[in-house]
């Protein structure tokens, strides 16, 4: 290796070790601002990027927009030298740069980059030589190489090009994925094990070097394309497995059986199976998602993924097989969607979180009215909903009281502050998707 070339990596790699290194992160949502406070936490003057102007100034103020994270830890990440800013000309002061940016599916349920590429384009005058690039969105095999470094030397005012070899100078390019999990604290953040993909060996070092002060173990694997395909699989792994459960859920209750008393008894087991749970449908960022994109990546190569389509359509019908349930169980009281009264409670999509993308509630919120009932809405977490990418509500947050109003309670979300007894004994009907009346006896309760 060329000796000033092994200089400027060392000085980097010393920087990261002792924490003198400045770390940026774009994107301060659910991935970006609690990685941003676990640097920060270990002393890294940290700087957090975003687009979004009320964000930033919520930030610079001391406060938070994600419930799980409190004001105090911003206030404690500031004194560490924390901030964030809109303008991306401050990429140039930083040592590494880690993008945390929504890759979400268009209305043709394909890859979306338009985020990713955005941010690469508003990034790439100001990165410069010896500077480690890391993305972490969840995107298909191929991104790194593809999109990603292709615009960082496009754009890139001062020519570098990205380091390839052991002895190249350049731009350091990583793919690490997020391994997120919002609402889960079963796992310490800094226990869960960090995948690293680099597109040369020293670009892998670095990276292995700033993310050990955060993680107690580091994963690399051979390419970014493997990194990649690693958060592919485990999100793929998931959503199967929950597709399975969803299509022997239906099943069951055509052959009038508990699907969770079999899960029950069948997690006795202590080898060779896992539990998953059925629902209303899935949610969040990445496992509605993720399937989408590596079937998209498949066809270039001429191969269907087909088991993982089937899993993808299965997950895809449940928010429509819940509209059944609704509409039989009305029927049984002689009545129709159309004109009926119904409080679906639950926005989020998944229990105790303030996370509203790719949720079940918001398809059965839009199919109910499509069908002419009156909708209302309770969760904790959203005094209000608007219009997102997939859906237009602009709805108000219906308080929990006189239950006997409506002609029917829709459990979407099993958030753990809802009484659920309360709930049966003050309702006409309750349509429970999740299993959260488990133990209330009541003919009032339809399982789905």
């Amino acid at each position: 290796m060329n000796k000033l070339i092994e200089s400027r990596l060392n000085e980097l790699m010393r920087r990261m070790e002792t924490r003198e290194a400045q770390i940026g992160i774009v994107g301060m949502g659910y991935v970006g601002l609690p990685l941003a406070l676990l640097f920060s936490a270990e002393r890294f003057r940290v700087t957090g990027f975003d687009i979004a102007g009320d964000k930033v100034a919520t930030l610079n103020a001391g406060g938070s927009y994600i419930v799980r994270i409190l004001p105090e830890a911003i206030q404690q990440a500031q004194q560490a030298g924390f901030r964030a800013t809109s303008n991306y000309s401050g990429v140039a002061e930083m040592d590494a740069v880690i993008i945390c940016v929504p890759t979400p599916l268009d209305e043709h349920h394909e890859p979306d980059l338009s985020y990713v590429r955005q941010t690469i384009e508003s990034i790439a005058p100001y990165v410069h030589e010896n500077q480690l690039i890391v993305l972490e969105s969840t995107t298909y095999p191929g991104t790194t190489e593809e999109v990603v470094i292709p615009l960082l030397e496009a754009g890139n005012r001062f020519g570098h090009k990205i380091s390839r070899g052991a002895d190249d100078a350049g731009i350091h390019v990583v793919f690490s994925p997020e391994r997120e999990n919002p609402g889960d604290d079963s796992v310490a953040r800094h226990d869960i094990p960090k995948v690293i993909g680099g597109c040369s060996p020293a670009a892998a070092e670095l990276a292995a070097a700033m993310y050990r002060t955060i993680f107690r173990r580091v994963v690399p694997v051979s390419s970014p394309a493997a990194a990649e395909m690693t958060k592919l699989l485990e999100n793929i792994y998931r959503c199967v497995n929950i597709a399975l459960v969803n299509e022997l859920k239906q099943l069951c209750m055509r052959m009038d059986i508990d699907i969770h008393e079999v899960i029950e008894a069948a997690r006795t087991k202590p080898f060779g199976f896992q539990a998953f749970y059925p629902g209303p449908g899935l949610g969040g960022h990445c496992i509605p998602i993720d399937p989408f994109y590596l079937s998209w990546k498949a066809r270039e190569f001429d191969f269907r993924t087909r088991f993982i389509e089937l899993a993808g359509e299965v997950n895809t019908r449940m928010p429509y097989f819940v509209i059944e349930q609704i509409a039989d169980a009305l029927n049984e009281r002689s009545k129709a969607i159309k004109g009926s009264r119904i409080l679906v409670l639950g926005l989020a999509y998944k229990r105790d979180v303030d996370d509203l993308r790719e949720s079940p509630s918001l398809t059965i919120l839009e199919l109910l009215r499509d069908k002419g009932a009156s909708v209302a809405y309770n969760d904790p977490y959203f005094p209000t909903v608007g219009q997102g990418r997939h859906y237009a509500l602009n709805m108000t947050n219906t308080p929990l009281e006189n239950l006997a109003q409506y002609d029917a309670v829709v459990i979407v979300t099993d958030h753990t502050s809802y009484d659920y007894g309360a709930i049966v004994k003050q309702s006409q009907l309750v349509v429970d998707t999740r299993n959260a009346t488990k133990g209330i006896q009541s003919p009032k309760i339809v399982r789905c």
